[in-house]
């Protein structure tokens, strides 16, 4: 039977002469992905019983990953029958082609190459990579992956994290809790910094550098003062939030009044 110039017939033979290397690639590509899967998680478990650098881990695993898919697919091409020097041949003069498209994904893979050997941060650190500020949780192939302060998750590419400004806010050990406090003009300065530095002796988590307290600028109804503890990356929420309460607890017990807008009312 003809139909449209092909034989039906010697194309449904030609298709049950091709449906078993074609059902074993499918087959390849299913159990080689899983095969994969699992080795990259039994190669993460024993990265991280080794005492390779705990940034490299997530990177070699990932690279890992894509290796064995690279050759599960070159072993699913030659089920099929096609050879393995015809499909590098094949690669290669597509090489061009793929680089061009995906200039930017190698671009990303470099990235992390620098990334992971000048260690601009490291896993764990506090970060600001583009306006996104969270603790890196990994540092991978294409990507870095930050957990911000809200509990997002964000992916951020490693092209991208290398592009512009990215800020190590826990790099240097300690970091500086910015504070307000207002004070009446009624109130002796030497006498509030006094409470104040003493209220801050109670906060957990403080680091012990002497906390700065001084004037920094007369508003028209108090006068606003800089208060800088200092706390480390983990514990600066409960710093902040805490020199605050005990500040408040502080300034009830010594009668200090809370500032608040006055009007001087001259008598006609």
């Amino acid at each position: 039977m003809e139909l449209s110039g092909f034989n039906l017939s010697s194309l449904w033979n030609t298709l049950l002469a091709w449906s078993p290397r074609i059902v074993g690639a499918i087959l390849v590509l299913i159990i080689g992905f899983w095969i994969a899967k699992v080795i990259s998680k039994m190669v993460g478990r024993s990265l991280e019983k080794s005492k390779i650098d705990g940034d490299l881990i997530p990177f070699l695993k990932s690279l890992v990953s894509v290796l064995l898919k690279i050759l599960v697919v070159i072993t699913a091409a030659g089920v099929v029958g096609i050879e393995i020097t015809a499909f590098a041949a094949l690669l290669a003069g597509a090489g061009l082609a793929i680089g061009a498209a995906m200039s930017g994904t190698l671009g990303h893979f470099a990235s992390g190459v620098m990334i992971l050997i000048f260690k601009p941060y490291r896993v764990g650190d506090l970060v600001d990579i583009q306006g996104t500020v969270g603790t890196v949780s990994e540092i991978q192939v294409f990507n870095t992956i930050i957990n911000t302060l809200d509990n997002k998750k964000v992916i951020i590419p490693n092209g991208v994290a290398t592009s512009g400004i990215m800020t190590n806010i826990s790099a240097n050990g300690k970091l500086r809790v910015d504070l307000n406090v207002a004070m009446p003009y009624e109130e002796d300065f030497e006498k509030v910094q006094g409470i104040i530095k003493t209220a801050l002796t109670k906060v957990k988590g403080m680091v012990a550098d002497e906390p700065t307290i001084e004037i920094e600028k007369f508003d028209e109804n108090n006068i606003l003062l800089a208060v800088r503890p200092y706390a480390t990356p983990e514990s600066y929420w409960d710093v902040y939030f805490n020199s605050y309460r005990e500040i408040k607890k502080a300034f009830g017990e010594a009668g200090i009044p809370v500032a608040y807008p006055t009007r001087k009312i001259k008598n006609l």
